[in-house]
């Protein structure tokens, strides 16, 4: 239906351009001029005629290219062009130029082959940026001459090699990988010390335990002694001490007894066993005395 109401409208010498469109009329095939949206009136029978029409919507171009980067990787460049005909030079993007599209992509090469080369590939991935602004700049000063105009350019992606790419991928993953184990071992030292200091700090307070536990027994041993001595008279503090020993031994024994569990112990028992004991443990206590008074004459 809308190829008749076109036929009908050209016997009549009327033609129709659409939206966002230019027609190009001409006369005796001589360019005459632009025709913008709307309808008009193109008298035939005097040799005028609309050449053609040229859309000014925004097109994009695709372009891949492949190159290979200053430190000899082969990349494809994948670049994305946005262009329109500018309306006020309908006439030059008509004729001078039959296949746009062609001429856009034969610069992109050319701009993305002299500049990628200069580049490693690392760098190439971080100065997309750079590259497309010098694809952009090339085209806009190359095709304002033929009446298009240059709206965006962007470097869409860079396919390096599928080898290259996977070599990149361990090298990330081998970094990350030591970075970790040096995050584990920094973590594995701070638990030893803190497990180190814990010990240290359980011994210390251990000891002073043990050493309090010793100073009580020492105080409680001497007031027996001294209470003994005062009540009974007659007895001196060797024969406290030996009764004392006495008493504490044999409350050992029943202890050693009493336990369920308890490992086999094998001391010599007797009277005589008893006194050998006492000596033992006097005679301690007389070289640790003596030992303290030569180190005080020593001073």
């Amino acid at each position: 239906m809308g190829k008749l109401v076109a036929a009908i409208g050209r016997l009549f010498c009327f033609v129709q351009v659409n939206q966002s469109t230019v027609g190009i009329k001409e006369r005796f095939g001589k360019f005459e001029e632009v025709l913008y949206p709307g309808c008009h009136f193109v008298p035939w029978i005097t040799g005028s005629r609309v050449q053609g029409q040229l859309t000014l919507r925004l097109r994009q171009l695709d372009v891949r290219c492949e190159t290979k980067t200053k430190d000899n990787v082969f990349v494809t460049v994948v670049a994305s062009i946005q262009y329109r005909a500018m309306e006020d030079k309908a006439s030059d993007a008509y004729y001078k130029l039959s296949n746009p599209r062609t001429q856009i992509q034969s610069y992109v090469f050319d701009v993305i082959r002299a500049s990628v080369p200069k580049l490693e590939l690392d760098d190439a991935f971080e100065q997309k940026n750079e590259i497309a602004r010098a694809v952009e700049e090339e085209l806009e000063k190359a095709m304002f001459a033929y009446g298009y105009e240059i709206v965006q350019t962007l470097i869409v992606d860079i396919e390096p090699d599928e080898k290259v790419k996977k070599a990149m991928n361990e090298i990330n993953a081998a970094a990350r990988l030591r970075v970790a184990a040096n995050e584990k071992a920094e973590a594995e030292k701070i638990i030893q010390i803190k497990r180190a200091e814990g010990e240290a700090e359980s011994k210390y307070l251990s000891g002073l335990g043990i050493a309090r536990q010793r100073q009580a027994i020492v105080d409680g041993l001497k007031e027996s002694v001294l209470g003994f001595s005062g009540n009974v008279p007659g007895t001196s503090a060797k024969d406290v001490m030996d009764l004392v020993l006495l008493t504490q031994y044999f409350d050992t024994m029943k202890e050693i007894g009493a336990a369920s569990k308890s490992s086999a112990v094998f001391l010599p028992h007797g009277p005589g066993a008893v006194a050998d004991i006492a000596g033992q443990i006097r005679n301690g206590f007389l070289q640790a005395s003596t030992q303290q008074s030569a180190d005080k004459v020593i001073e």
